[in-house]
């Protein structure tokens, strides 16, 4: 496991300070605000310790970000143990930073039962991850622009198929798809794999909403932040193979923009689905 992915999985171990409360801290970086994949994969991470039927495993998820997260101070996640069924247990998570809530989530719970199986066709004829360049190597050209954001320590093995953010101004398209990964091997865990999956799916997911207009990273004046987040776990899954990560814009409008994709295993089984809402604001040239 390297160095970066331990500090992640670090970082997803909770402390417990009460029945049903959690503490989570933020990595010791230059940010302006909290990840909002860490706020989810941190309140998924307090909701599945609550829930004490081991074999039920996250199957849905369903999130606001409220506000910014302050990355200088721990986070709270009071737990509501909402309902514990014969085949499903709810629950809904609040994290608190100075007195406010910051986030909210409810997931469900549900332990693998036989049943009816389908899914939406896997993408074919895309590149081996392995033939890719890592996204440090990718984004080497554009070091200058990218400032102490390029240095930063990375958990997730991240490859563009349809090139770098930056080379895309001007050119015009609805999806983008990406191999992704845990930097190194993880322990055993269900709940960890899918606490780092929903880490991970916040991370390039809003950038497809600006494609369709021929935006890329290298646009000043736009403005981007997350407002919900949504994630289904259809199949099982190790979040350290390789996985691709199918994403398409949905609508912009009315300053905000909708995205969703779909995760496959490397042989082509759909694990997660997600969609997302977020804040796309760019204001004009002057």
């Amino acid at each position: 496991m390297t160095s970066s992915l331990n500090d992640l999985v670090d970082l997803l171990d909770l402390e417990p300070i009460e029945v049903n409360i959690f503490r989570g801290k933020s990595p010791d970086e230059n940010r302006q605000r909290v990840f909002g994949g860490q706020v989810a994969g941190q309140a998924l991470v307090a909701a599945a310790r609550t829930v004490d039927e081991t074999d039920r495993q996250v199957h849905s998820l369903h999130a606001y970000f409220l506000r910014s997260g302050d990355p200088g101070v721990p986070i709270l996640y009071e737990v509501d143990r909402l309902r514990d069924g014969k085949s499903f247990s709810t629950r809904r998570v609040v994290a608190i930073q100075h007195g406010k809530p910051i986030f909210n989530l409810q997931a469900s719970f549900h332990a693998h039962e036989p049943g009816l199986d389908w899914q939406i066709p896997t993408p074919l004829n895309l590149p081996d991850p392995d033939s890719l360049p890592d996204f440090k190597t990718r984004m080497a050209p554009f070091k200058e622009q990218m400032g102490e954001w390029y240095d930063r320590p990375r958990p997730i093995d991240l490859r563009y198929i349809d090139g770098a953010p930056y080379e895309r101004a001007g050119v015009e398209s609805t999806s983008q798809k990406v191999w992704l990964r845990a930097d190194g091997s993880l322990p055993d865990d269900p709940v960890l794999h899918a606490c780092i999956a929903t880490y991970a799916s916040d991370m390039t997911l809003l950038d497809t909403t600006l494609l369709p207009h021929g935006l890329g990273w290298s646009e000043g004046g736009v403005q981007m932040a997350s407002l919900d987040h949504a994630m289904w776990f259809h199949r099982p899954f190790r979040a350290d193979d390789w996985h691709l990560y199918d994403q398409h814009a949905i609508s912009t409008s009315s300053g905000r923009g909708l995205a969703g994709g779909s995760i496959y295993t490397k042989d082509g089984h759909l694990a997660v689905t997600v969609v997302q809402e977020g804040l796309i604001r760019v204001r004009p040239e002057e």
